[in-house]
């Protein structure tokens, strides 16, 4: 990366097809920092069309020729997957600053080759294109996550419609490539267009843990219909993307035949992005319900190509040294595990963990993984020193019950309390060797107390009553139990106005 660059970045194109179309404007918002220099297709005639259209100084047939021209900095591939991995690593030898139009290669061996291409030459940017990053309603999605406009993320609902008609024609050589991307097992709709999909899970919701699904299929070609499902890494989030393909329907819109639309769910709010690629739903392109009412999101672009020139701007600045480059090579490879998991997932008929794809033997480290987290789960069976809470269950943590108890003032939440006043009666049963004990929990002005009360006293002026045993209530506030689970299970036994217990897990979220 060189911060220190006077002169324009020159940007040569290899691949000069339906895609480049969305490539080649990004620069005209750059003029005097980037520009098209040259330009690369195996047909003669249309890297002369389109040096010609982008006002570009040369053409070339062969992207060799290309790579060995000095004047051009950096190379944009835009060509069919199984080539990715060839012109990276010669576009790196040569010297040449490279973005690689997503999926970043067709295996993850061949995403390492090329990592370690990158990794030889430091000096030199390398990242992976995917538009769907700077598409502006996911990246303020993107943003709002993180900045709490939703609470806790749960789930993220991811909804792919294709259709028979519908936007800019599409040239038969553009799908000639992609069916032969089908028949070596790469979906045009799971593993092509769905990278986006996957892109946009991770980059809402984190790195994924696992992955189980279904993949069909209407004409022996198209992979649709599809439901796929994950699991996050170290948070209960999870993710559903649903594939369909509906030849009698039409799409509007400027681009490809198809759309998305995506739901985030929160634990104080929903999210919704009502387009992408199509223009299905007219309207906001973004809604927020807050818990009370929906807003609509109305100063986010929702043009498509509007991705794309995000991504042209980022490749030029990580190159200027102004911003790292989306996706890196590593962050390319991880969302391509997590496409190759999709795939593998429908074909094996289980779930699937991405870091399997990389150890020897996959299929036995699923296995002893399952079984340990089996294991793990597993309940024991409680003998009668166990219902008598002297032994095992929830009993060994009854020891702390009054310590968490007391603690529980600290995770007062002021902005979610408002203006709620409430005195709760809190009893809990003696177990695991602990006596019972009350308290009375009062939240008034703003401000919660905590009185400790003596064993057997009324409740009094409670407006609810919520009975546990100890252990079980100490298992609750250090987070070895759910709360809901407690309830459903009988352990936890509320009376009087029972909408005073949502309100006391919501203002101590427990």
């Amino acid at each position: 990366m060189n911060a220190t660059l006077s002169e324009a970045v020159r940007v040569g194109l290899i691949g000069c097809g339906r895609i480049a179309d969305l490539h080649a404007p990004g620069y005209a918002d750059l003029a005097g920092r980037a520009r098209i220099a040259a330009v690369c297709d195996a047909d003669r005639e249309t890297a002369e069309r389109r040096r010609a259209e982008w006002g570009a100084e040369k053409a070339y047939t062969d992207y060799r020729e290309l790579l060995s021209d000095a004047g051009i900095d950096a190379v944009e591939i835009l060509t069919p997957h199984r080539l990715h991995e060839e012109m990276t690593v010669a576009a790196l030898e040569a010297g040449k600053h490279v973005a690689v139009q997503k999926p970043m290669t067709i295996d993850l061996a061949s995403a390492d080759r090329m990592l370690a291409a990158s990794a030889r030459h430091p000096e030199l940017v390398f990242r992976v294109t995917d538009n769907y990053a700077f598409y502006p309603p996911i990246v303020r999605a993107r943003e709002m996550i993180r900045r709490g406009d939703i609470g806790e993320p749960l789930t993220l609902r991811i909804k792919f419609i294709g259709g028979g008609s519908g936007g800019w024609e599409v040239p038969a050589s553009a799908w000639q490539w992609r069916m032969q991307e089908a028949a070596e097992g790469r979906g045009l709709q799971t593993f092509d267009h769905g990278h986006h999909l996957w892109t946009t899970g991770w980059l809402l919701f984190g790195s994924v843990e696992r992955v189980a699904g279904w993949i069909d299929s209407l004409d022996g070609v198209t992979d649709s219909p599809a439901v796929l499902v994950w699991k996050c890494k170290d948070a209960r989030r999870y993710g559903l993307c649903e594939f369909a393909h509906a030849e009698g329907l039409h799409i509007p819109g400027r681009y490809y035949a198809n759309d998305e639309w995506i739901e985030i769910t929160g634990s104080h709010g929903i999210l919704f992005i009502h387009r992408c690629t199509g223009e299905i739903h007219t309207g906001p392109a973004m809604s927020l319900y807050d818990g009370k009412q929906m807003h609509a999101i109305t100063d986010v672009d929702s043009d498509w190509a509007a991705g794309f020139r995000g991504a042209t701007q980022n490749f030029i600045e990580a190159i200027e040294g102004r911003a790292a480059p989306m996706l890196s090579g590593a962050e390319g490879r991880e969302v391509l595990a997590f496409t190759m998991a999709v795939a593998k997932a429908s074909r094996v008929h289980r779930e699937v963990f991405p870091e399997e794809l990389d150890r020897k033997f996959p299929n036995w480290y699923a296995r002893r993984r399952i079984r340990r987290e089996r294991k793990a789960d597993a309940l024991p069976r409680e003998g009668w020193l166990t219902r008598l809470g002297l032994v095992g269950g929830y009993g060994k943590y009854a020891p702390r019950a009054r310590e968490l108890t007391e603690q529980l003032l600290e995770r007062f939440d002021a902005a979610e309390a408002g203006d709620w006043e409430t005195v709760i009666a809190l009893r809990l049963t003696a177990e695991g060797g602990v006596p019972e004990q009350r308290f009375l929990l009062r939240v008034k002005d703003g401000r919660p107390q905590l009185i400790l009360a003596e064993a057997g006293a009324p409740a009094g002026e409670a407006l609810m009553t919520a009975t546990v045993p100890a252990g079980v209530w100490a298992a609750i506030l250090s987070g070895n139990k759910r709360i809901e689970t407690a309830v459903l299970q009988g352990k936890l036994k509320l009376e009087g106005r029972a909408e005073e217990g949502l309100k006391l897990r919501a203002v101590f979220h427990l």
